[in-house]
């Protein structure tokens, strides 16, 4: 694989179209995976990402444990919706490699 850019000389509309909406598609789900294995390495190292420190007033044990949990459940929260968000690139992907590999095309 050449790094850099890979200039491709189109036939018709059409074609340019599905290909940079298929390229597209897949830099989504590319992106989405790695916020995702991001926050499941957080989770597992029990590291606090930057985007969701919370700051509180006082520091004794239980304040320091409920934002323990909040962060922990935020993270939960955060890993659920990527995983869903996940699914709508994958199924594009899945329906423009069907339509390429149609015998009618």
């Amino acid at each position: 694989m050449m790094h850099g850019h890979t200039y491709i000389k189109f036939t018709c509309t059409k074609q340019a179209k599905d290909a940079h909406a298929y390229k597209n598609t897949k830099r989504r789900l590319y992106r989405t995976n790695a916020a995702t294995w991001f926050n499941k390495t957080c989770k597992t190292k029990q590291l606090t990402p930057a985007y969701m420190s919370i700051k509180i007033n006082s520091n004794n044990w239980q304040d320091r444990n409920t934002l323990r949990i909040a962060t922990t459940h935020r993270l939960n929260q955060e890993i659920k919706f990527l995983q869903v968000k996940k699914s709508k690139p994958n199924e594009q992907l899945y329906k423009a490699h069907l339509k390429r590999q149609a015998p009618g095309h």
